[in-house]
């Protein structure tokens, strides 16, 4: 056999790199991660929830180019600060679909695109209308009457598409990490009480794993979500609550096998407290199967999170959500637009694929056996 040197994480990192499927599918995690946290940086669309609407727009084609005119609102700012590219930008400017524009020093003359090559009657707007933001008059032809494309065209309400897919990363990502992280604060403690302590503590916890085991994943959600309330953060307490039985089964068999170690009667031969033996000499030992099955969570949870959203009581609209956006528009599947219910699912498809891969090739290299 061959001996490999090193600490426990060196050897697992130095077998993962060498790993193709393990590379590739962590990259996409990385990948996903990055994107959720800096949405609004690759948007197109910048405000929140990227919700700008333009109905004379609507089911553009992919690569679609349309002349718009940018007017500024009475909130209008003119910056984009930090925030806004974490959040989103509060919407203060009206942008308009056109065919033409004409400009001079008294107004901006603009003829409205209607949809289907129409066009409708010129309208007039006084050059105050920017110059009061103080934007000089040589920027309005330059910054605000321009070409707009939009990559991904655009959805039933004119909304870019690329924008809307790309800010939906972040609750299908966000729904995993928080739910997960439910589990494993749930599930790694009542493993570790209920294998410690073993006897009647353990036949409460094995009775209460076993009532919600029997529950479909999908029907507890949902009880949990009506109990709770339709929402954001609300979605990701329902589905962590949901998910901590397979931790918890899994730490209460770690910790009946190891509360028999010789290491563990030593320790309470010294007189170490419960909780010391616990948290710190039983539990770094359970560490490498309790992330594999954090890996096989994430994956689960960015599926319910996407059917619960498909059935209208995950992420409430305009959030945008890829199982939400995939319910908007699976019915266009047949209609000729199929890239707006195909790209959300295979987006879906490919963040599940990468986390379950991932979480298989760490339960193989961490198989101190293999």
């Amino acid at each position: 056999m061959k001996q490999e040197n090193g600490s426990f994480s060196q050897i697992v990192f130095n077998k993962l790199r060498k790993n193709t499927l393990g590379v590739l599918s962590f990259c996409v995690i990385i990948i996903a991660a990055i994107i959720s946290i800096f949405s609004y940086l690759f948007a197109s669309d910048k405000t929140e929830n990227a919700n700008r609407q333009d109905v004379t727009i609507a089911f553009a084609p992919i690569g679609y180019q349309q002349k718009t005119i940018e007017i500024p609102l009475p909130n209008y700012t003119g910056k984009t600060g930090f925030a806004d590219y974490l959040f989103g930008k509060e919407i203060d400017s009206e942008q308009i679909s056109i065919t033409a524009a004409k400009i001079n020093q008294d107004f901006v003359e603009y003829t409205p695109y209607l949809g289907n090559g129409l066009s409708g009657e010129p309208v007039k707007i006084a050059t105050s209308t920017w110059t009061k933001h103080n934007i000089p008059f040589s920027e309005i032809e330059k910054e605000f009457v321009y070409t707009k494309t939009y990559l991904l065209g655009t959805d039933s309400y004119g909304r870019d598409f690329y924008s809307r897919l790309i800010i939906g990363t972040r609750i299908s990502f966000l729904i995993g990490f928080i739910a997960v992280f439910i589990s494993l604060l749930v599930g790694v403690t009542l493993g570790a009480i209920a294998g410690y302590y073993k006897g009647k503590v353990d036949d409460f916890i094995m009775w209460l794993i076993n009532v919600v085991w029997s529950i479909p994943t999908l029907l507890l959600v949902i009880a949990i979500t009506l109990a709770i309330g339709k929402g954001f953060w609300q979605i990701f307490i329902a589905v962590g609550l949901t998910m901590w039985v397979e931790v918890a089964r899994v730490v209460r068999g770690q910790f009946l096998s190891y509360r028999e170690k010789e290491f563990v009667e030593a320790a309470k031969a010294l007189g170490f407290s419960d909780m010391r033996i616990i948290f710190n000499q039983i539990l770094p030992n359970v560490v490498a199967p309790i992330i594999v099955i954090s890996a096989a969570n994430f994956a689960s949870a960015i599926l319910v999170e996407s059917g619960l959203s498909f059935l209208g009581i995950g992420a409430q609209p305009p959030t945008p959500s890829w199982g939400n956006i995939i319910k908007e528009h699976y019915s266009h599947i047949i209609l000729g637009k199929q890239h707006l219910a195909i790209f959300p699912g295979l987006a879906i498809m490919l963040l599940v694929l990468g986390f379950n891969i991932f979480g298989n090739v760490l339960r193989d290299i961490m198989d101190i056996k293999s």
